[in-house]
């Protein structure tokens, strides 16, 4: 029992100490990369509204 609540403490500390560590260069390329993507795609949608605004006054 002793070895069954000592292995379940270590796991814990193990799973607590790997989330927080950095974010590789990779992650941060990739975590880029999809917030310029949604940049994008924000603005396409306001550049959609304002021609679908523009179009309705004619």
């Amino acid at each position: 029992m002793k070895q069954l609540g000592t292995a379940l403490l270590l796991s814990f500390f193990l799973l607590g100490t790997t989330s927080c560590r950095e974010k590789t260069t990779a992650e941060k390329v990739e975590d880029g990369i999809e917030e310029v993507g949604e940049e994008l795609e924000d603005a396409g949608e306001a550049v959609e509204e304002e021609v679908e605004d523009a179009t309705d006054g004619n």
